[in-house]
């Protein structure tokens, strides 16, 4: 006879879902610091070089500031907004069962990680050191930017286009954050009746 208890629900593919999130931010880190060690090695710092004239120039230089070079002169509080940045997209991850989500998460942590070793690793010293920039896009934008400044724009962006969604962090559209937490709270507890009971239909049934 077959056991009438239902199995335990558990997350479809929420460790893949996560191992999104370091493969991405590895990816962007990678080519991020790979991109600047190139630029050491054939730029000259204050010199640009076109690629596309009047689209795309390689300009060799060293930002004290945030990106896109704003805030110059203030390096050290980047680098404590880049650590707590860290910190929150650690502690953020374990609630995530969105592809979408966990990719954007891995922009965001890449990017902040690249910029992040620049500040503690080069000159002039361990916490302010300046970031190497030298993507010049002039008919987009004045400022010079890097890989890594790419990677946390476009995945700011995607959060406000998930958040316009309603798209939240385990994937589902239009559950309140009530019902979300809800749900999350039962699926730890190992109660997928309760889990259940906690999905947007069989909440409105129970408010009807």
């Amino acid at each position: 006879m077959s056991d009438p208890t239902p199995p335990q629900e558990r997350p479809r593919g929420s460790a893949a879902t996560l191992a999104l999130i370091p493969v991405v931010a590895l990816a962007l880190y990678g080519a991020d610091q790979l991109s600047k060690v190139w630029v050491l090695g054939h730029l000259v710092e204050g010199t640009s070089t076109p690629v596309i004239d009047g689209v795309l120039y390689w300009t060799f230089v060293r930002n004290p500031g945030a990106a896109f070079s704003m805030a110059s002169g203030s390096t050290w509080i980047f680098t404590a907004i880049a650590l707590l940045v860290v910190v929150a997209i650690v502690v953020l991850a374990k609630r995530i069962r969105s592809r979408a989500w966990a990719i954007v998460f891995g922009l965001v942590l890449g990017g902040v990680l690249g910029n992040l070793t620049d500040r503690l690793m080069r000159e002039p010293g361990f916490g302010v050191g300046h970031v190497i920039d030298f993507i010049h896009t002039p008919w987009m934008m004045p400022a010079i930017y890097n890989v890594a400044d790419c990677g946390i724009v476009v995945g700011m962006c995607s959060v406000v286009i998930l958040s316009l969604l309603d798209v939240g962090l385990d994937g589902q559209r239009g559950r309140s954050k009530k019902q979300r937490d809800a749900a999350d709270a039962a699926r730890t507890a190992g109660h997928p009746d309760a889990a259940r009971d906690a999905s947007p239909s069989v909440l409105n049934e129970k408010d009807s």
